[in-house]
Formats: structure tokens, sequence, C-alpha cells
């Protein structure tokens, strides 16, 4: 879930004898795992070479990026319902150390943590079962793309910004402005990617 899918010129390749030990397991559930995350689309096993985390297509990415759009407007949507006080003031709780972008940059690592947290906590607020087993489907190629382009042309910097006024919409139970900001904030990763991001196929 951590792994950093595109960096590099290939695929990060799962080593069922390095995980078996790392682990401290025998190899039959590391193979059984690693078959488990190929049946849903994760992984993919190349002949005498073994098992590699599929990477996606910028176009197979923007259309992740538009059907989580959907989910965490919902999802914002919802907890602007059914989420209490305290647990919407968890969100504003995790940006107290980045109020600026120099702070964040000065722990970039943190802050991009911290930055898929945030989207994690709006699905949770939503209380709604159905819509994060669906987000989960997509919050491994959600999760590398954020943390790979967070750097990428001041980023970082509008990231806050958006999290900022989004965390205000839904402290104030505005509806549809806490969904319509999340849709912003999504498909503005969206025209990044489609215009600057070049490492995709």
């Amino acid at each position: 879930m951590t792994m950093d899918i595109y960096t590099g010129d290939e695929p990060p390749r799962l080593d069922e004898r390095r995980l078996a030990e790392d682990l401290g397991v025998s190899r039959t559930p590391v193979r059984e795992a690693i078959s488990r995350l190929e049946q849903q689309g994760l992984v993919e096993t190349v002949p005498r070479r073994g098992a590699f985390v599929v990477r996606k297509t910028k176009d197979e990415i923007l259309e992740i990026i538009s059907v989580w759009a959907a989910l965490e407007g919902m999802a914002a949507r919802l907890a602007t319902k059914v989420a209490t006080d305290e647990e919407i003031a968890q969100l504003r709780k995790l940006f107290v150390t980045f109020e600026t972008a120099q702070g964040a940059e000065a722990r970039i690592d943190e802050y991009s943590n911290t930055n898929i947290h945030f989207h994690q906590n709006i699905i949770a607020l939503s209380k709604n079962k159905l819509l994060k087993e669906m987000s989960d489907t997509l919050f491994v190629h959600m999760r590398a793309i954020r943390a790979q382009t967070i750097t990428e042309r001041d980023r970082m910097k509008r990231s806050i910004i958006d999290h900022m006024h989004i965390i205000e919409a839904i402290e104030n139970r505005n509806t549809e402005l806490a969904e319509r900001l999340v849709y912003e904030h999504c498909f503005g990763l969206a025209e990044h990617i489609d215009n600057y991001v070049d490492y995709l196929e």
C-alpha cells in the first residue's frame, strides 16, 4: 500500500523469497497473497521474470481520479450530515503542523502521508461501508500518484489551501460546497497529470 509505484523505469517487482523472510512466514502464504493481488488487478505475473506491481497508464489514472472524485465528493456530502463535530475536528488536527507551505516543504514525507490520511478520513466520515469498500479498490493507485505529484509545480501549496477550504465547508455542514470543493480538488490533480505528467505511458 505504501510502495512507490511510479518512480523508476520499471514497475516494482515483488520478490517472493524476500517478502517471506521479511514477514517471517513461509513462501506459501506470500504466494497466495500475490495471487489474490493479481486477481484484483494490482499485480501481474510475468513468466520467468516474477510478479510486478501493475502501473496504470495516464488514461487509466485519469479514469481512476474521476471515479474517486465521485466517491470522495459523496463522502464529503455525507460527512456534513452524519459525522459528529468531534470527528470532523480530527481533519483540522491533521494540519496543525502544516499551516504554511514552508512548514510542509520542510517535512515533505510527513506532509505527503498526512495528505493521504486526509482523503482516507473524508471517506471514513461518510460512515458508508459500501462507499469505503469501493474506494479501497482505487486507493493503492490514488495514494501512489498523489505521493508522486505532491512536490510538482507548487501542488503542495495548493493542496494545503484546498484542504483548509474543504475542512471549513464540512465544519459548517455546507453540503453542496463540501462536495463541490472535493470535486474541484480531485480534478485539479487530474488536470495536472494531463498537462504535466510525462512518466506515465
